[in-house]
């Protein structure tokens, strides 16, 4: 038994499809009707979801079995799965390392064998990071292609449901099932509803040219940076075309992101009150102490960090200063993205800049924790597609590659990871 869950749980499918028989873990911020939905947080410790997520709908009618809610940073916020309420989640690789996060506990769940497939969530990498640092699949899809109705928001704009699996066939497999759009989520689109993602890992990169973003190998541990550039460079002797790429942009993307996500949990997690959600504060005749005194007890320290930085962000005088600039950023990002397409079908990095941190070690400078973010934050701004797959082991580790597609460019990441793997 390992540390990957929250809550050990068997839904079983309402329908017969593509997922009969296997067996599903689902990070624990996903609503699912009638088993408890914490977010890793004391806050929702014991909050049961009345309904399920879209996903976990179409879960359920694609013959899938749910068997628990899995472990994860609380709120999403952290990149090591050590934040959350429960205690760490260890990687199964080597267990005096992290997982990766905030989906850590779905990679490990996938990674040890306990779950066939996991489904995670990904605002800044949560997805990606966790399947690197465990040596599975993890997907980031374009935003707008999977429902967000039922996924508790930490950062609306930036946020995707992805699917975590051993082999990029079997991930893909999975985002057959939960894309599409949906009457109850706006931001959904109808572009690539019906696209076959499963039959793009055919492994075929003869013709494709992969553009290499020499900004992120550089910034790579050397250890992490060699595996990458060896697998890449065996694309290259199976037909594929590399050309290093350029964007100034990516230089400022961590700083444009931390803004940006924390000024939007802080919009979002002003519900969690004691009143409309979260665990009482006692009224005593003055409801900001209530108030205070729920958050106080109810959210973790990297929580409130957050949520006061992105106060501060938006507060009268400095919303100009820091959240307006980085909304240009993100912006100048986008632009540098679309160029790059012009040049390469697909973008190619290391997926995490260094091998997993040991238990710990990490969270004595949060500024360092939120820098080990800065090759897969810039894809969450851009609101494209990425897929991270294991690409070697350095030290004993995994490493992870990134491949980076156009908006709903997924067909393209999928057969450019199915050919590394």
């Amino acid at each position: 038994m390992s540390d990957a869950f929250i809550t050990r749980t068997e839904i079983e499918s309402d329908g017969d499809g593509s997922l009969d028989g296997q067996r599903i873990a689902v990070k624990d911020n996903i609503s699912t009707e009638g088993t408890r939905t914490t977010c890793g947080s004391a806050m929702l410790a014991e909050y049961v979801p009345p309904y399920d997520a879209t996903v976990i709908e179409r879960l359920k009618a694609s013959g899938a079995t749910i068997v628990g809610k899995t472990n994860m940073d609380e709120f999403g916020m952290g990149t090591t799965t050590e934040s959350s309420h429960f205690g760490p989640t260890t990687n199964p690789v080597d267990e005096e390392r992290v997982p990766g996060g905030s989906s850590g506990g779905s990679a490990a769940a996938v990674a040890a064998g306990e779950a066939d497939l996991a489904l995670g969530t990904d605002t800044g990498g949560s997805v990606r990071c966790p399947a690197a640092f465990c040596g599975v699949v993890g997907i980031k899809p374009t935003y707008g292609l999977v429902s967000r109705y039922g996924l508790v928001a930490y950062a609306n704009s930036l946020e995707q449901v992805g699917p975590l699996a051993p082999t990029v066939e079997k991930a893909a497999e999975l985002l057959d099932v939960i894309a599409g759009p949906d009457e109850r989520d706006a931001t959904t689109r109808s572009e690539g509803a019906d696209t076959d993602y499963a039959s793009a890992a055919d492994g075929d990169i003869d013709g494709t040219t992969i553009g290499v973003l020499t900004d992120l190998v550089d910034g790579a541990d050397e250890r992490v940076a060699a595996v990458f550039e060896e697998r890449i460079a065996e694309l290259e002797d199976r037909g594929a075309e590399l050309r290093e790429i350029e964007l100034d942009s990516l230089a400022h993307a961590v700083r444009a992101y931390y803004v940006i996500a924390m000024s939007e949990a802080s919009s979002n997690l002003a519900r969690f009150d004691g009143v409309r959600y979260g665990i009482s504060g006692g009224f005593d005749g003055d409801w900001n102490d209530a108030f205070a005194r729920a958050r106080e007890a109810g959210f973790g320290s990297e929580v409130k960090r957050r949520v006061l930085l992105g106060t501060y962000a938006l507060s009268a005088g400095y919303h100009d200063k820091y959240y307006e600039k980085a909304q240009d950023t993100r912006a100048w990002i986008k632009q540098e993205f679309d160029a790059a397409f012009e040049e390469a079908d697909v973008l190619a990095s290391p997926t995490m800049p260094v091998l997993p941190p040991k238990l710990g070690e990490s969270l004595e400078d949060p500024l360092q924790h939120y820098l080990m973010d800065a090759n897969t934050v810039p894809v969450n701004l851009a609101d494209l597609p990425a897929i991270s797959v294991p690409a070697g082991t350095a030290d004993g580790l995994p490493v992870g590659a990134q491949f980076v597609g156009p908006a709903f460019g997924e067909r393209a990441v999928i057969r450019a990871a199915s050919a590394l793997e």
